[in-house]
């Protein structure tokens, strides 16, 4: 079977990609997602705080209001105690390039635009095959409007794209007025791809110390949808390459995702839980699926359920949702049953 893909120019053997996650934070743990399997890999992400904090500023999407509350100052973590600095990061990608055959594609993680860029120049120059744009901006001033917000994601994507010219994706969050016209807002300012989407991580409270509590939960399979439902929208209407990062745990969940039109499904979760060697167990269900349903390629399938190829296009608009409203039916018991 013909598993191979392309994204972001790059000629992949299979269409897993290893996303950011702890496994990438030691040439140790880079090796094995080679041998796991990963055709590529996205290292853990580079923070736009890290970067401020090393020239010993602070950014005031950080800082602004801070001072009001004691507490509020020891809630972000000290920079070296969660992560490595750029420089470290930096060399880490010199390493890798060094020792694995596979792409290596860097990941910035900020929200303004300045001096950060200058890293994704240096990400470039230590050897990255790509990189990925991981906008993570949550807009809590009620005085800055939705155009305000998508506007900064235009030009932070803009700018870095005039800073390299290796091939830029962007990660974004599901929770714009107009998701397709944000893709293609972002398509036009440089990105050469989409990562859909960025999963939204909300705190807990600890009701007996009263505090505000990082909460990280795995995903599972049933996350998939929202990014599935999005890429199979675009998929032949925006100009990127696409592909989905949130969910995908099975040989069932590529599958999807390549039907529905994405170059790559991206996989961290899975990996978390059950270890690297899942790439290569989930690649020979692919294969012998394919084999059975009488595939020769994914480049036969994908695209095949996308919202331009299906023979009821109006499933992923509206009419799907009167269509679930309506999938539950009353018995005679009161029950519903599906």
């Amino acid at each position: 079977m013909d598993t191979t893909t392309t994204y972001l120019g790059l000629n992949l053997k299979n269409p897993i990609v290893a996303s950011a996650s702890p496994i990438s934070h030691t040439l140790d743990g880079i090796r094995r997602l080679e041998d796991g399997g990963a055709a590529a890999f996205v290292m853990y992400s580079l923070f736009e705080e890290q970067i401020i904090h090393e020239s010993r500023q602070l950014d005031h999407y950080l800082t602004y209001g801070t001072d009001s509350f004691a507490e509020a100052l020891s809630y972000f973590p000290e920079m070296e105690t969660y992560n490595t600095g750029p420089e470290e990061y930096l060399e880490l990608i010199r390493k890798a390039k060094e020792t694995v055959e596979i792409p290596v594609i860097a990941s910035l993680n900020g929200v303004s635009s300045g001096g950060w860029t200058r890293y994704a120049r240096l990400m470039q120059e230590a050897g990255a095959d790509a990189l990925e744009l991981n906008i993570y901006y949550i807009p809590t001033d009620p005085h800055l409007t939705g155009a305000q917000v998508e506007q900064m994601y235009v030009d932070v994507v803009r700018e870095v794209r005039h800073s390299v010219s290796i091939p830029l994706a962007v990660k974004i969050g599901p929770y714009f007025s107009s998701t397709a016209n944000m893709a293609l807002r972002l398509s036009e300012a440089g990105a050469d791809g989409l990562v859909l989407f960025n999963r939204f991580y909300q705190p807990d409270l600890d009701l007996e110390m009263l505090e505000v509590v990082p909460s990280l939960q795995l995903s599972t399979s049933y996350e998939m949808r929202l990014p599935l439902h999005w890429v199979a929208i675009l998929y032949g209407r925006i100009s990127v390459d696409l592909a989905i990062t949130t969910g995908v745990h099975t040989h069932m969940d590529v599958l999807k995702a390549m039907m529905a039109g994405a170059n790559v499904a991206m996989m961290t979760s899975e990996l978390l839980q059950n270890g690297v060697v899942r790439i290569r167990e989930i690649l020979a269900e692919i294969e012998a699926w394919m084999d059975e349903y009488e595939y020769v390629s994914v480049a036969q399938m994908r695209g095949s359920m996308s919202q331009r190829n299906v023979a009821e296009p109006a499933a992923f608009e509206r009419a799907n949702y009167m269509k679930t409203l309506h999938s539950f039916r009353s018995d005679p018991t009161g029950m519903f049953r599906g």
